[in-house]
């Protein structure tokens, strides 16, 4: 008979197959998986489940003699209808076996779950969506601020650190119980735990009307290799970029109010920059102008006089940094016009990369 070495036994010893594969057995664990769909405001595909009172991420249990990417491709047929090829990994979850409050009858052994990118959908997929008679009640999108509101507090955490690992693009994120085992900046900071403002607003190219007044002035302020610096509250996690309100003594010049405003919440300081439109208020006499500026100094970060918290400061590329936001459909706008300005100002389009966290630097060539 053949025998096999036991992997928690010394060199010297061995067992049968038998044995060994009891060995084996006894440590075995569930294996799930499940796909993580977006559309195109950021919000996350969930499901409805008869089954069960909170919602899910497509996906379900790995069949045997299964990959859990063959598994999360035949759930997509059999939950959504939909034939597509899954191929990207985000996340994969050990879920403890005391993790879960499980009835001792089921003798939950524990779990390793797959989570893979299932994209961001335009219209004519979601619609294309068929729910089959049983299991799945019905689907949504939703904001991912609301998915701890919706789902289980495991299944939350690890469908919000999937979310963040996509956005970072650092390859997939290792999970125990839901929570990274090496946090990124995003996992750190709490990115998209609280709902996104709704800004959903035109962009025009063009000067702001003069009966317009500007409430707002906010810069994409671009680093040497063509990322954007984006701030992250630290107690919310909320994204935005550098900028803000006018005050009197901007004396009505908006550049003043952003170059003020840059260096109390970044200690950023930018070149010449160029004009790249307004967002109009719909109803409202309001024009918020946006700039693109080369970044050339960062301080030391300091407490926002108007807040007294200290930002997050990190780069990202100007794609990364609108997953961050929910703007809408205009904001495709917006993107073109940032390119528009960055090819002007001689600086090349970032490859999309794991997000940065700036550290205190003046020299910004290192980065």
């Amino acid at each position: 008979m053949t025998t096999s070495p036991s992997p928690d036994a010394p060199p010297s010893t061995s067992m049968t197959d038998e044995e060994y594969g009891a060995l084996r057995a006894s440590a075995a664990l569930w294996a799930g998986t499940s796909v993580l769909i977006t559309d195109g405001r950021g919000r996350v595909l969930i499901q409805r489940v008869d089954y069960r009172p909170t919602c899910l991420l497509p996906g379900g249990t790995v069949d045997s003699n299964e990959s859990p990417a063959q598994g999360a491709a035949r759930e997509l047929r059999e939950e959504l209808g939909v034939t597509m090829t899954v191929d990207r990994g985000l996340a994969v979850d050990w879920v403890s076996a005391d993790s879960l409050n499980a009835p001792a009858d089921m003798r939950f052994p524990g779990e390793i779950l797959h989570v893979y990118d299932g994209g961001t959908w335009d219209d004519d997929q979601i619609a294309a969506i068929q729910l089959p008679d049983r299991e799945i009640d019905s689907v949504e999108f939703v904001e991912p601020a609301l998915l701890p509101d919706l789902m289980s507090p495991g299944d939350a955490r690890r469908a919000l650190s999937a979310l963040r690992a996509r956005i970072n693009s650092a390859g997939p994120a290792l999970l125990e119980n839901g929570l990274p085992i090496a946090p990124t900046v995003l996992d750190q900071a709490g990115a998209l735990r609280t709902a996104r403002p709704q800004h959903h607003l035109p962009f025009h190219t063009g000067p702001a009307p003069e009966q317009l007044s500007v409430v707002q002035a906010w810069g994409w302020l671009l680093g040497p290799d063509g990322r954007a610096l984006v701030l992250l509250e630290p107690d919310t996690g909320a994204a935005c970029l550098p900028g803000g309100t006018p005050e009197p003594p901007d004396q009505g010049d908006p550049l003043v109010t952003l170059r003020r405003e840059a260096l109390e919440e970044a200690a950023a300081e930018f070149g010449e920059p160029l004009f790249l439109g307004h967002l109009s208020d719909l109803g409202k006499p309001y024009a918020r102008l946006r700039y693109a500026a080369p970044l050339t100094r960062l301080g030391p970060p300091s407490a926002d006089p108007a807040t007294g918290r200290t930002h997050i400061r990190v780069l990202a590329t100007p794609e990364q940094a609108l997953e961050l936001f929910d703007w809408g459909v205009p904001a495709a706008d917006q993107l073109a016009a940032v390119h528009q300005a960055r090819a002007r100002l001689g600086i090349p389009r970032a490859t999309r990369q794991p997000l940065t966290e700036l550290p205190d630097v003046t020299d910004l060539t290192i980065l």
